[in-house]
């Protein structure tokens, strides 16, 4: 319950306007020692499987030998919830902390006013709705992530997911690890994706690699978002732009996800909306569980409305052992993996030790990075 609030917090400040209260704490020069946090999920015995495998606690980004060399602390963790919990303990004298969405530490406006030291907040990834953005605006600090670093790694695990939701891949794998042989079993609900109208619900950069991979299979492709793509790319993908929301998601076959959490998506795919879709309709969703009505999927994959369901995003992360999810039927769930597979790992890793030098030297972030600044929420958050 606590997580919720905090993250319900968190995103009901995403559209709201903010200034800077009298303890400023924008991002200066700052050669002095500083303390930096990281908060990652734990990898174990994985961590030394790959040297590249850098997004974990065990690895820290790769970027401990370069700050340590400079005198600065650099501590990291995966123990993030609850009062006694080890961020808890560095809340009140670090600097800088970074997260990640596919472990998310959930900054709320309560640690924020402990955090008396902090200035700068980097996400090691893209989504930052797990902070409590007009706080962090309120109290001048920075709050930036590595824009880009993993959209071809998510508009990838989207393109396999509608693959495995069409043809029905998931019971022929079952049958196959449980010794079972029955090819109607499968075949009974098993697609081709040509001919399938697919609406992403986002037409940002991960929506917009989506349509151009979708663009061979010869599909009817089709978009809602606040702004249309280039002229150049519908054209290139054939992609039609949708300007009423419900309308495109009753003419799809299959649903894709793209679009930020704020106040206005969070439940965007509840009851309701989940009804007027096509029966039969699958959804993918690799943006954030807390876009979703989690009760009325379930129900929906229970009764047959939804034909199937995949994605890698819960609420809350990581997701409970009685999470829904789970058990439903005709679901593709996931642990939160898409975006950091090991090439993203490797980008936002140098996206982060880029923006912590800048940080160092202070120079500015490249303005695409920034999601709070001075004040003032990066657009797709207001």
């Amino acid at each position: 319950m606590a997580m919720r609030r905090a993250a319900s917090s968190a995103v009901r400040a995403l559209t709201a306007s903010s200034g800077v209260n009298s303890f400023n704490r924008h991002l200066s020069s700052a050669p002095e020692s500083k303390k930096i946090v990281g908060v990652f999920y734990k990898a174990n015995e994985y961590a030394s499987k790959n040297p590249n495998f850098v997004g974990c606690v065990e690895n820290a980004l790769g970027i401990r030998d370069w700050l340590e060399s400079q005198g600065h602390k650099y501590i990291v963790t995966d123990d993030k919830e609850g009062a006694n919990c080890e961020l808890e303990k560095h809340i009140p004298d670090l600097h800088v902390l970074i997260t990640t969405p596919f472990h998310p530490a959930y900054v709320t406006a309560e640690r924020i006013k402990r955090a008396k030291n902090l200035q700068l907040l980097l996400t090691a990834g893209i989504g930052s709705d797990h902070i409590d953005l007009k706080a962090a605006a309120e109290a001048g600090l920075t709050v930036a992530e590595v824009t880009g670093s993993n959209v071809v790694s998510v508009a990838e695990d989207e393109l396999m997911r509608i693959l495995i939701l069409v043809r029905n891949f998931l019971p022929g794998y079952h049958q196959v690890i449980n010794g079972d042989w029955n090819v109607a079993g499968i075949a009974y609900r098993a697609y081709d994706l040509e001919g399938k109208t697919v609406g992403t619900v986002g037409a940002g950069r991960i929506g917009r690699l989506l349509l151009q991979r979708l663009k061979p299979f010869n599909c009817n492709l089709l978009y809602h978002d606040r702004l249309k793509i280039s002229p150049e790319l519908e054209k290139e993908t054939g992609a039609k732009f949708e300007e009423d929301l419900d309308k495109m998601l009753a003419k799809c076959d299959i649903i894709v996800v793209n679009t930020p959490l704020t106040e206005k998506t969070w439940g965007m795919f509840n009851k309701e909306r989940i009804s007027k879709l096509k029966k039969g309709v699958l959804i993918v969703n690799n943006a954030r569980g807390a876009i979703m009505d989690t009760q009325a999927v379930a129900d929906a994959c229970a009764s047959g409305h939804i034909a199937g369901y995949s994605g890698d995003v819960w609420y809350p992360q990581p997701a409970p052992k009685d999470h829904p999810w789970r058990y439903m039927p005709n679901q593709a769930m996931t642990p939160h993996i898409s975006g950091t597979t090991i090439d993203a790992q490797l980008r936002y890793a140098a996206g982060v030790k880029d923006m912590l030098d800048r940080y160092f030297k202070g120079d500015d972030f490249p303005e695409q990075h920034y999601i709070v600044r001075k004040g003032e929420l990066a657009s797709q958050y207001r």
